[in-house]
């Protein structure tokens, strides 16, 4: 097959991009940079040089052209934080996948796979395990309730030529991810404290396993459908990240509690007084924290196992030993 894939440059996407590679598949990857195109085809993939933004102009971009003969899109690439408004993440992640979405349809793609997000479903919905049939709620940052406006525009679309399926990643961890710095500079500040000594579920999928769903989606899942895709092992916080922050060679397990009780009040005053004064970091809590260490929260991958023949390979075990080794070099 002949893939066409975005963020393949990132953490994610240059894990995709050698799966992808490694099964034989011809991949075409847009990259931003000349650096950006460089690393993509040290992976093997043929570089595309341009950017989404310009999807958004009144003349589709030259590099749309490379869309015309490919079997399926992955589009991984995103502006992700968990701080900011609404309207910074339309216009860096929806406008122009929206736009992305029709040149794939106008270009004949017979398949749009969209790397979503697992927070969709987070905020206002408490079930302590949510599949694909659970009503999402209304999800308490910006960047979780644009990736479900995204997701509803694209699912609901009528391109007759094109299908598409989304895929939803909680927690993506692995070898050289950067979403554990947050993490270290909490611990090293003196800022780190756990939520109920750590005891509520998190749900987490490794980088190799996510790859592994994208590598799927474009050949299997029903049009029109979301996916749930883990590891399969959701446990309590404690048991994930102490381990997790030990490869880095961060030591959390004698870290201080905060009960819920306390958190979660505190956490939406801190976080309502940072919007009022519109400042552009995150307090030291906020809603989304208290949401994801303070609540059990899993999800059930039945739909992906059945759909998509998805069948997570990579342990927690082996992870934090990858982890760990790579760290040792």
């Amino acid at each position: 097959m002949q893939i066409f894939v975005t963020g393949g440059s990132g953490f994610v996407g240059q894990h995709l991009v050698r799966r992808l590679v490694r099964e034989g598949h011809e991949v075409r990857a847009l990259a931003r940079t000349d650096s950006a195109a460089d690393l993509v085809g040290r992976l093997g993939a043929e570089p595309v040089l341009g950017d989404l933004a310009d999807l958004v102009n009144d003349t589709p971009p030259q590099w749309t052209s490379a869309l015309r003969g490919v079997d399926a899109v992955v589009h991984g690439a995103a502006y992700m934080a968990f701080w900011g408004r609404n309207d910074v993440f339309r216009r860096a992640n929806l406008d122009p996948t929206v736009a992305f979405h029709q040149a794939a349809a106008s270009a004949a793609v017979p398949r749009f796979v969209l790397i979503s997000a697992a927070s969709v479903s987070s905020g206002s919905q408490r079930a302590t395990v949510v599949d694909e049939r659970t009503a999402q709620g209304r999800p308490n940052v910006a960047y979780s309730r644009i990736k479900l406006e995204t997701e509803r525009i694209l699912l609901s679309a009528v391109t007759p030529t094109m299908t598409t399926v989304a895929l939803r990643p909680p927690f993506i961890w692995g070898a050289g991810m950067s979403t554990l710095d947050d993490f270290v500079a909490a611990v090293e500040a003196g800022r780190f404290s756990w939520i109920d000594n750590g005891k509520h579920t998190v749900d987490f999928v490794h980088v190799d396993n996510l790859a592994e769903a994208a590598h799927l989606a474009p050949t299997a899942g029903r049009a029109g459908r979301t996916y749930y895709v883990t590891d399969g092992t959701p446990m309590p916080a404690r048991d994930f990240f102490t381990p997790l922050l030990a490869t880095r060679g961060v030591d959390v397990s004698a870290a201080p509690s905060v009960p819920l009780a306390v958190a979660a009040p505190l956490g939406a005053l801190l976080e309502a007084g940072a919007r009022l004064l519109r400042r552009p970091e995150p307090p030291m809590l906020t809603n989304w924290i208290t949401t994801f260490m303070g609540r059990d929260s899993g999800y059930d991958i039945t739909a992906a196992r059945t759909e998509l023949n998805y069948a997570p390979s990579v342990s927690l075990a082996d992870g934090l030993a990858e982890m760990a080794d790579s760290l040792s070099h």
